[in-house]
């Protein structure tokens, strides 16, 4: 199983989720890793929680993944409302800034 389809399944297991789309963008930044990535959740758990709590829900739910493979994590936390008048559009990550170890 990759580390996208890990995060995933992780994900869908813990959180009741309307929407869940995990990206493995890892292709912007080191090649042949699988190390950074985007999340898209919608969920009726986060209502009524701002943005910290329901990274915090996340970060927490990944934590073994986050501190042993993953190097980055995009979170995109919606709730069913929000992410309806976003039209299903969230944003793209930024370029990366740093370093490859390819770039020697």
């Amino acid at each position: 199983m990759s580390m996208q389809q890990h995060i995933h399944a992780k994900l869908a297991d813990a959180v009741a989720c309307k929407h869940l789309n995990v990206v493995n963008e890892s292709h912007m930044h080191s090649r042949g890793e699988e190390s950074h990535f985007k999340v898209v959740i919608v969920s009726e758990e986060f209502l009524g929680k701002r943005l910290l709590p329901r990274h915090r829900i996340v970060n927490e739910i990944l934590k073994d993944e986050l501190a042993n493979h993953i190097h980055a994590l995009s979170i995109h936390a919606y709730t069913p409302e929000e992410y309806s008048e976003k039209n299903g559009q969230t944003p793209d990550s930024p370029t990366c800034l740093g370093g490859s170890k390819f770039d020697k």
